[in-house]
């Protein structure tokens, strides 16, 4: 096949979306698809034009603005050119867009493709909610995007959820979760002091990421646990909550005892499987996260996982199963205790993740990939 992957972001941009489109297009140019994908981020050598890395081509279509934000005038006029007939990315057999809340060049791109006849899937890796389901709805009004004849995708229910009630029942909206290498993850723990539960969280430090809170609660749990045990924080990860984080830590005295905790920073990947293998728990405190890959490598690396029921970290943890589902702070706090003083109910999930494999496998993903591709062929 020759699948075009359009996405506003792309490596050498590092985050969420960029990485999962870049491991897919690898992943399916290594299987035999002429894979391409359109981006509006400039490389590391080249801004604007073709290239080809790890199999994959690459255009570049790229408009000088502050902070290279991804946006282009003439994006229609750009992706018609690139897959219309005679163009370089002409001929798809898939066209795959990755949009996140705002993508102002992803989501006019779909409706190129599908005016172009192109078999068009769109998967959507952000939670539209508060003041952008209205403005979907608007858009909807205006542009009627539902209507556009392409296969929708989610990368959870939790992202799904608010395109569903926009779109009603009579057009599906189906899963295309992130992939995880699990191989690569699989690690071996390391054992530390047996009176110390060491927690881990990965993720940058933004207010919506609520490191902030993650401390308090740690720090609330903390003074509900059994006499001689203990919790030792580690945030992996920096950005611009760091001050606020580091003030209440000397605050209250967080550099040590009942609840010690670190921030160590933006780490290499292979320091971050070193940070997993040496910790207990992952715990992941954001309330708006449509999908939470830390989460599922934390979880497929063998640590239980505290996460909120409402995010899309529910895809792949369930209570009592993978980790344990909150539903509020106050309820975090609970789950900390819980975690950190029943050893069992510790050592049950961790074996648990460590000898099941996640559903969200590559070779699984890629198979929900094809059918999404299969489908969006059916509504031509």
């Amino acid at each position: 096949m020759r699948i075009v992957h359009i996405s506003d972001c792309y490596p050498p941009r590092l985050g969420g979306i960029e990485t999962q489109v870049r491991a897919l297009a690898v992943r399916q140019a290594a299987v035999g698809h002429d894979v391409h994908v359109i981006t509006s981020t400039p490389g590391t050598t080249l801004r604007r034009g073709t290239e080809s890395l790890d199999g994959v081509w690459v255009h570049r279509v790229t408009f000088p603005m502050p902070a290279d934000l991804p946006i282009h005038p003439r994006v229609v006029h750009e992706i018609r050119a690139l897959l219309g007939t005679g163009g370089a990315a002409s001929g798809a057999d898939a066209v795959h867009v990755h949009g996140g809340v705002v993508s102002p060049f992803a989501y006019p791109a779909a409706k190129v493709a599908r005016d172009l006849g192109l078999p068009t899937v769109v998967t959507i890796h952000g939670v539209w909610a508060r003041v952008f389901s209205p403005l979907a709805r608007l858009a909807d009004q205006i542009t009627h995007w539902t209507q556009w004849g392409v296969a929708l995708t989610a990368v959870s229910d939790a992202a799904a959820l608010p395109i569903r009630r926009i779109v009603g029942p009579d057009i599906p909206v189906t899963l295309i979760p992130n992939g995880i290498d699990v191989e690569q993850w699989r690690l071996t723990p390391v054992a530390g002091d047996p009176d110390e539960v060491r927690l881990v969280a990965v993720m940058r430090l933004a207010p919506r990421k609520r490191a902030h809170a993650l401390v308090g609660m740690t720090h609330a749990a903390s003074r509900e646990l059994p006499q001689g045990r203990r919790l030792r924080l580690t945030i992996v990860g920096d950005g611009p909550a760091r001050r606020q984080v580091q003030r209440y830590i000397d605050k209250h005295g967080l550099a040590h005892g009942r609840c010690a905790v670190d921030l160590a920073g933006r780490l290499s990947p292979a320091d971050v499987k070193s940070t997993l293998a040496a910790s207990d728990v992952f715990i992941a405190p954001a309330l708006l996260e449509s999908f939470g890959i830390a989460a599922l490598e934390a979880r497929t690396a063998g640590l239980p996982v505290l996460a909120f029921a409402q995010t899309g970290i529910s895809s792949f943890i369930h209570d009592g199963v993978e980790g344990l589902l909150a539903v509020d702070d106050a309820s975090m706090i609970s789950s900390i205790v819980s975690i950190a003083s029943d050893d069992l109910l510790r050592a049950t999930i961790a074996a648990h993740n460590r000898n099941t494999d996640p559903d969200e496998s590559w070779p699984q993903v890629l198979g929900i990939v094809e059918a999404a591709y299969a489908r969006a062929r059916l509504l031509d």
